[in-house]
């Protein structure tokens, strides 16, 4: 059955700015799709010149004394994991959104466990409500690899 979002695909002479302005959930998705793909990118390349702020700092002490490595080293990891997740954005947002949330949520939980940290805790879960949407989006807009439950193909 189709509904709004799941409008035929456009054709190619439809150019992406038209149906931006004549989408509003189309211009939605695509908007959080950019977003979640710079901003994680953006962010992972911080981790390694740390110029936003000093990462390290954001991760919780019993975190860190459960790592064989250090906090640095840590945030390193977590710049890669987050260059990964904004290019799998860019690539398959109908999947990757759910990786971003997900990501999301560790970030809350260690956050959450480090007393000072509830202010950003609490920007986190209005991204991981807008990685969550960005997901439902992408279910109308990002055709599936394998077709969708109900055996019809993607668009």
């Amino acid at each position: 059955m189709s509904t709004p979002l799941r409008s035929a695909h456009t054709s190619g002479s439809s150019s992406v700015r038209q149906r931006v302005r004549t989408d509003p959930a189309y211009a939605a998705f695509l908007l959080m799709r950019v977003g979640f793909t710079v901003l994680p990118i953006w962010m992972g390349v911080d981790k390694f010149a740390d110029g936003l702020t000093d990462w390290p700092e954001y991760l919780a002490p019993w975190i860190v004394a459960l790592l064989p490595f250090s906090a640095q080293t840590a945030m390193h990891v977590v710049g890669v994991v987050e260059i990964v997740a904004g290019v799998a954005v860019a690539i398959k947002p109908r999947y990757a959104a759910y990786v971003v949330a997900a990501w999301l949520a560790g970030i809350i939980f260690n956050l959450l466990t480090y007393s000072g940290f509830y202010d950003v805790a609490l920007r986190d879960f209005g991204l991981l409500l807008a990685a969550l949407t960005l997901a439902r989006l992408a279910a109308a807009y990002d055709p599936a690899w394998f077709g969708n439950a109900s055996g019809a193909s993607a668009r």
